[in-house]
């Protein structure tokens, strides 16, 4: 005979948590650690620091590749945010698709800025 106490719990929703919260760090400790090899660079060049300097930091392909992912790892970052800021803060679906829609937009146009900058395209 089985005896069933109480309602039984409907577990409903994307279950994306664990992974968004992991992919937020770990983007993050990207970004902080390509700061601190930028600083790094800076801190240990000779010589006063202008533009030869810092285009310098940035000529190495290797750089210019590292670079890119972290842009790459920034527009991850910045797309778990504010989606969840629109998602808790904005009731209305449609404004809410339209701010996601923008949001996209937007960190798809800064990768392919970040293109050109990084390869003079």
């Amino acid at each position: 005979m089985s005896v069933n106490f109480g309602s039984k719990r409907v577990v409903t929703g994307a279950h994306y948590g664990l992974r968004d919260w992991l992919a937020q760090r770990v983007t993050g400790a990207l970004v902080a650690l390509f700061t601190f090899i930028v600083l790094a660079q800076v801190i240990f060049s000779s010589g006063p620091m202008g533009y030869d300097t810092w285009a310098g930091i940035f000529a190495a392909q290797w750089m210019k590749a590292l670079t890119f992912v972290v842009f790459v790892a920034l527009a991850w970052h910045v797309w778990f945010g504010m989606r969840d800021i629109w998602m808790d803060y904005v009731k209305p679906v449609g404004i809410r698709l339209a701010l996601h829609i923008f949001t996209i937009v937007w960190l798809v146009a800064c990768l392919g800025w970040a293109v050109q900058v990084l390869w003079r395209l």
